[in-house]
């Protein structure tokens, strides 16, 4: 009975893992096509949607299978518990990155000069999921702390590349709807690094039973 349980607990982890490929498969598919002004790329990405959905249905199913059949307790309980949250923000990520290529599939700008922040942007969001979820497998607590101190760089990115896109408007007079695209491009990239910072807040949950917002700092620091 108990070996049916861990291998119920380690094909959650390798299920978590394989919809963590998912969802930096559509991110990086969606920033290529941005970046490439790829429409048939980006139409595949938003297309593909469905994978995500259906794997996180899957999880899902399976969590609540491990919690009717084998009734987990301490960290066991957190360890499915903290998967159905994380799902979540997975099945988000996934739709963001969709949300991205359907604005590339009707973007119409060829200037690649302010793209620059978006796509420095895009590599630390990006980085953040992947590491966010190997923190969540590999039991890495200070991965998943990095993870969460990494999603400042990535609103003060957000900050730059707005800015950025109302100077265009402002001083060069570049089309405001197609600039307000890309603005939306660049918080579905802020809202990704949220939701990542989420998935590392759970792997701190599932090891620390504990689910902060931040790190606390150390404690010389908390008493200077």
């Amino acid at each position: 009975m108990r070996e049916q349980y861990n291998i119920q607990l380690k094909n959650l982890c390798d299920e978590i893992a394989q919809l963590g490929r998912f969802c930096d498969d559509a991110l990086a598919g969606a920033i290529k096509a941005l970046h490439d002004n790829d429409t048939e790329l980006a139409r595949r990405i938003y297309k593909s949607d469905y994978i995500i959905d259906q794997k996180e249905r899957e999880i899902e199913n399976l969590c609540l299978t491990i919690i009717l059949h084998q009734q987990p307790i301490a960290s066991d309980l957190r360890l499915v518990s903290s998967a159905l949250k994380m799902i979540t923000d997975m099945e988000r990520i996934g739709d963001q990155a969709s949300d991205i290529a359907e604005i590339v599939m009707n973007l119409d700008y060829n200037e690649k000069t302010y793209f620059k922040t978006i796509e420095e942007m895009a590599i630390v969001a990006r980085g953040m999921v992947q590491d966010s979820v190997e923190a969540f497998i590999n039991q890495d607590i200070e991965l998943a702390r990095d993870v969460i101190d990494r999603d400042e760089q990535v609103d003060n990115y957000f900050a730059t590349a707005r800015d950025q896109m109302i100077k265009l408007i402002i001083e060069h007079d570049h089309n405001a709807a197609t600039i307000v695209d890309i603005i939306m491009v660049a918080k579905y990239l802020e809202r990704i690094g949220d939701h990542a910072t989420n998935i590392a807040n759970w792997a701190i949950f599932h090891l620390m039973g504990e689910h902060p917002e931040k790190h606390p700092q150390p404690q010389a620091q908390m008493q200077a």
